[in-house]
């Protein structure tokens, strides 16, 4: 009699390990304006380090009386991954210590060249785009730019789709493998104009072949009863989903990435 074949352990995606797994909170990240804690989470075998964000430590916020915060990172990470970009995190949500809330992959940042700067003079030199003019001192400005990075653009035009209002230096990780991530996306999707970024460098530019490809992949993902349109309404209002709609049509027929409104300060405070 041949031995029973043997069935390989089942691998534990991260998405499992993060909804499923048991959170053990290690520490509190101080420097956000709400509570985030810094956790470890296991599961059949497998663990990680992960960022949980209770919603019940969240900040009210007037322009964002809709919902809760931690479903918009959730929602964020579900246009993300609709991209095949992968730049945010992978981002569940599940109960917790604390109750409900966003749980999201730790990041490790990696050492690399910078993607933002100060510099002086009026025009950015060679591989930098330009932002906008800061005072550093009394009397005395220079010119905060990106770098004119591939990946940076690509979180551009997914901070357009997805309406961030509020995308620092802070919220950009570079990770190992030439990986970039967009962190904090909790003031996301209003349905009212409230795009506010550092990565303004291509503004009013073409969009480049690669972001239009997955612009009308978007679209379809947002038809009603698609996907990520169905997804999407499990997590934002149906104004806010429609919304999401109209901004990729509005890239589309334009062809290029969106200038500031007027309406609305275009830069986040504090930058970083």
């Amino acid at each position: 009699m041949s031995a029973p074949e043997r069935i390989p352990p089942r691998s534990v995606t991260t998405a499992e390990l993060l909804a499923k797994g048991e959170l053990k909170v290690r520490g509190r990240i101080r420097e956000a304006s709400n509570a985030v804690l810094y956790c470890s989470v296991s599961y059949e075998g497998r663990d990680a380090f992960c960022v949980y964000k209770p919603v019940a430590g969240e900040r009210p916020l007037w322009d964002f009386p809709d919902g809760n915060l931690a479903q918009r990172e959730v929602a964020a990470y579900e246009v993300s991954e609709a991209t095949g970009w992968g730049l945010v995190p992978t981002t569940v949500l599940r109960d917790g210590p604390y109750g409900e809330g966003m749980c999201q992959l730790w990041i490790e940042a990696a050492p690399e060249a910078e993607l933002l700067a100060l510099v002086d003079g009026e025009e950015p030199s060679e591989g930098w785009k330009a932002i906008g003019f800061a005072e550093v001192a009394e009397g005395k400005t220079a010119l905060l730019v990106h770098a004119d990075d591939a990946r940076l653009r690509r979180l551009a035009v997914l901070d357009a789709v997805i309406n961030n209002a509020d995308r620092k230096g802070g919220h950009l990780l570079p990770a190992g493998e030439g990986r970039l991530y967009g962190i904090d996306h909790g003031v996301t999707f209003n349905a009212e104009n409230k795009l506010r970024t550092l990565l303004w460098g291509w503004a009013g530019e073409s969009l480049p072949a690669e972001a239009v490809s997955v612009l009308s992949a978007l679209r379809d993902g947002l038809a009603p009863g698609a996907p990520l349109a169905t997804r999407l309404a499990e997590l934002v209002t149906a104004a806010e989903v429609d919304a999401t709609r109209a901004r990729v049509e509005a890239m589309l027929a334009s062809g290029k990435h969106p200038e500031p409104s007027g309406e609305w300060p275009a830069i986040p405070w504090p930058p970083v």
